[in-house]
């Protein structure tokens, strides 16, 4: 998170809350990896809030090293993937499946991707003012690339959707992203992860409207028998 590890941990506790009660929501087990996002976000911020705490201390190198990567797994070689799959999970409509296995395809690779980078290059995380900078030698060919494609990954499944308001939650997350880039272009991987742990939220509003509806239609059939 960028402003302090008080924040990072009282944001993660927040939303992991969030998250327990989002996976409380779901009404089909196809939906419970798409509720685990916010419990994973939570976990991630609160990963980051340890970074906080260990960084100005140079005798725990080693935890900040495997906090480091903890934390890059989290946010480039996990959600990539789980996110499409997640959405492909609930999707019922047998073309936008199809579709969406295209940008399932594209988040497997680039979570490989970023996986391979993480076993090759190096990575250093230092405080910047109020937030964590994370410096690589990844290849700088590859940069942008890399990050269009962690976009079209992430944020285009939520558009194919036919799941309602996952819409909202898409256009969210590309503006979060827009305002990131623009403001915070050094920290994009702190801030980013932040606000879209915040938006994750809406994905508790998402499956509980789901679940109302699954109760409203299981009400009416019971009724008509």
């Amino acid at each position: 998170m960028c402003f302090s590890s008080e924040a990072s941990f009282v944001g993660g506790v927040v939303i992991s809350a969030i998250g327990v009660a989002t996976i409380r929501e779901i009404h089909k087990p196809s939906q419970l990896v798409f509720a685990s996002i916010p419990l994973f976000f939570g976990i991630q911020q609160i990963v980051e809030g340890c970074l906080w705490v260990t960084l100005p201390n140079a005798d725990y190198l080693n935890i900040q090293k495997v906090l480091t990567i903890f934390y890059l797994i989290l946010a480039q070689v996990l959600w990539p993937a789980i996110i499409p799959v997640s959405v492909l999970l609930m999707e019922e409509n047998q073309k936008k499946r199809r579709l969406l296995r295209i940008f399932l395809a594209m988040g497997i690779t680039l979570s490989l991707y970023y996986s391979m980078c993480l076993l090759l290059f190096t990575v250093t995380p230092e405080i910047n003012g109020y937030h964590i900078l994370y410096t690589t030698t990844f290849p700088d060919l590859l940069a942008i690339p890399a990050f269009v494609v962690y976009l079209v990954a992430t944020i285009t499944p939520l558009f194919i959707s036919g799941i309602k308001r996952t819409h909202l939650m898409a256009v969210l997350m590309f503006f979060s992203c827009l305002i990131t880039g623009i403001f915070f272009t050094q920290y994009l991987i702190s801030v980013w992860c932040f606000f879209a742990a915040l938006i994750s939220a809406v994905i508790f509003w998402i499956l509980r409207d789901a679940k109302n509806e699954f109760n409203i239609k299981k009400l009416s059939l019971l009724i008509k028998i």
